[in-house]
């Protein structure tokens, strides 16, 4: 009798654990569910703020940072037109850093103003036939002389898609000289140029033309050919 009621006991305090076990699952997974609904809910919620808030700060890099307007003028002025036989032979590309400064002395921290410039430029040289005249071939036993102008440096110029300032520093109380750039431009240009004529461009120039020109003449029937200065 006394295990019977024992076995009872077990029997319902087993039935009362699987009651309760069942009740905590349902409650978990109501919890979970209620959860990811609240979570649904809350990004359905900020979803507009998010957009909203995404759509002001682009408004704001733009107010901060504007895309520059540039309108050219509708009429244009042709100065000059001229005929011209220029055979370019050779070109350089040239970079070049250049740092331009006011001069201040010991006022530079105070109205002071340097930049340091990074030009790309592009230098061709070669040979103006233009400056040729009849006079300037002649044959003498059957051999061409060519009287071939000297070579020049045709466009010695920057890049302004590749060149940039690279650094600016102001003093406090100024803003900057609005001809400091510009002035580094020019002087980058020379310097550019310069740069090229020390390499030796415009005796590669005229190699390059006299090698053109050689094979050119002789398609035309002069075997031998030699190239004199004018």
């Amino acid at each position: 009798m006394d295990v019977m009621k024992e076995a009872r006991g077990w029997i319902l305090v087993i039935g009362i654990l699987a009651v309760v076990g069942w009740a905590g699952f349902s409650v978990v997974n109501a919890v979970r569910d209620m959860t990811g609904a609240v979570r649904d809910t809350t990004e359905e919620a900020l979803g507009p703020v998010n957009e909203m808030t995404g759509g002001l700060a682009t408004q704001v890099n733009q107010f901060l940072n504007p895309t520059p307007t540039v309108l050219p003028d509708p009429v244009t002025i042709i100065r000059d037109v001229r005929t011209i036989a220029r055979l370019e032979t050779i070109q350089y590309t040239v970079e070049k850093v250049v740092t331009a400064d006011r001069g201040q002395g010991n006022l530079e921290l105070l109205f002071g103003d340097e930049l340091i410039f990074v030009a790309h430029g592009v230098v061709i040289a070669g040979v103006d036939l233009g400056e040729m005249n009849a006079n300037d071939l002649w044959l003498d036993s059957g051999i061409l002389y060519v009287g071939l102008p000297p070579a020049e440096v045709f466009i010695a110029t920057l890049d302004n898609d590749k060149s940039y300032v690279y650094d600016r520093d102001t003093g406090l109380f100024t803003k900057g000289d609005i001809h400091l750039e510009t002035a580094a431009r020019q002087v980058a240009e020379d310097e550019i140029e310069k740069a090229a004529l020390e390499d030796g461009i415009l005796d590669l120039a005229r190699a390059n033309a006299e090698a053109y020109l050689s094979r050119f003449l002789r398609t035309l029937g002069y075997p031998d050919v030699i190239f004199v200065e004018q």
